[in-house]
């Protein structure tokens, strides 16, 4: 029986060899069956997101019928014009709900897309977007605007700007105490990311408990929770770019990852220079998680569930998971926020909060079901 590469079973008494051994191990996860085909998946979630988009924009507390919404957007992107009595309905659709959504889809697929490079990155299955640390270092930065209202020079964009300039200190940290004179290595990063965490964690908490006002330490809860209430049109350029040319570099080094999560060794004999790819990786996933967090705080769970979704969906394969991520972790994030928003209107819920009581349940189904592996593991 020819095997396509794998040697076969040892040969019988009676007869030749019937079975096949596959040995050589597959990247981070298996498929549970036979993979989805990843061009119709694709055209689906791309629909699935357009209608998402639409239901973010539409739905919410106040009550602005469909024709209204429609009408709206269509003035938005045209330049058309709206009655004087519709400036009100008109900004809460096309200044707050549609920005939003838009927020929403960009940093679901950025999490999702660096938190497949990071399990590459880290060849470790529990990796994510914040194992690195670059979140609890954004957090120090937000919180110092929030609560004692620093950089106040730059009004609206002080948070983000803030933020942003200290998740690149907090990549700095983690880059410069991880690094020996072999380079990077998956168990020193990941055991510097979670020092680091911890460290900016114990600041984080330090700042809010000695906060002397009450509003400014909710606020800061809640963003240390995810949240896109302060989404606006300003906010979409910086983290749609950045992820944008994140998800870019990532498609074209798909083979690259596809040998990396073989191992170094494996890599190597491939032709590539896993140290240079770890370096890639690293400042790829820093810049994505501080552009992103600076806009929508630590929104967590998503960059660890929807990789391994995916793959259970269409396999191992780098490049047909970066395909796919995105769509699946932006769909998903566009229907949590909406969520966040109508469940207990007019109060306004973290959207961590949500994507962890979706994500652990969705989580733990995942590792019960017969066939599906982490990492090459039971």
């Amino acid at each position: 029986m020819d095997c396509e590469g794998t040697p076969p079973s040892p040969p019988r008494a009676d007869g030749p060899p019937l079975l096949c051994v596959r040995t050589r191990p597959e990247p981070i996860a298996y498929a549970l069956a036979r993979p989805v085909r990843t061009t119709p998946l694709v055209a689906a979630l791309l629909l699935a997101l357009l209608g998402s988009l639409l239901c973010g924009t539409g739905l919410g507390a106040a009550g602005i019928g469909w024709p209204q919404v429609l009408r709206y957007l269509g003035a938005g992107l045209t330049g058309g014009t709206i009655g004087p009595d519709e400036v009100s309905a008109y900004t809460i659709v096309w200044e707050l709900r549609f920005p939003r959504a838009l927020l929403a889809a960009v940093v679901g697929a950025g999490l999702s897309a660096i938190g497949v490079a990071v399990q590459a990155l880290v060849r470790n299955a529990l990796a994510d977007p914040f194992v690195l640390g670059i979140s609890s270092g954004a957090a120090v930065g937000a919180n110092a605007v929030l609560l004692f209202g620093a950089l106040g020079a730059l009004g609206v964009w002080a948070l983000s700007v803030s933020a942003f300039v200290s998740a690149l200190i907090a990549m700095a940290l983690v880059y410069a105490a991880a690094r020996t004179a072999h380079g990077l290595t998956p168990l020193r990063l990941v055991l510097t990311g979670t020092a680091m965490y911890y460290g900016f964690s114990a600041v984080t908490t330090l700042m809010v408990f000695t906060a002397d006002r009450g509003e400014a330490a909710r606020s800061a809860m809640m963003w240390l929770l995810g949240s896109l209430s302060g989404a606006g049109w300003g906010s979409l350029p910086i983290a749609a770019a950045a992820v944008t040319a994140a998800l870019a570099h990532l498609l074209l080094s798909a083979g690259r990852l596809n040998a990396l999560a073989m191992g170094d060794e494996t890599a190597a004999a491939l032709g590539v220079d896993a140290g240079r790819l770890r370096r890639e990786l690293f400042v790829v996933a820093a810049a994505v998680t501080g552009a992103v967090v600076a806009v929508s705080g630590a929104i967590g769970f998503v960059g660890l569930m929807v990789p391994h979704v995916t793959r259970m969906l269409v396999g191992a394969g780098h490049r047909r998971v970066l395909a796919v991520a995105p769509l699946l972790g932006a769909v998903l994030l566009v229907w949590v926020d909406l969520l966040s928003r109508v469940l207990l209107a007019p109060v306004e819920l973290p959207v961590g909060v949500l994507t962890a009581v979706i994500g652990v349940p969705c989580f733990v189904l995942l590792m019960r079901r017969r066939g599906y592996t982490f990492g090459g593991g039971a």
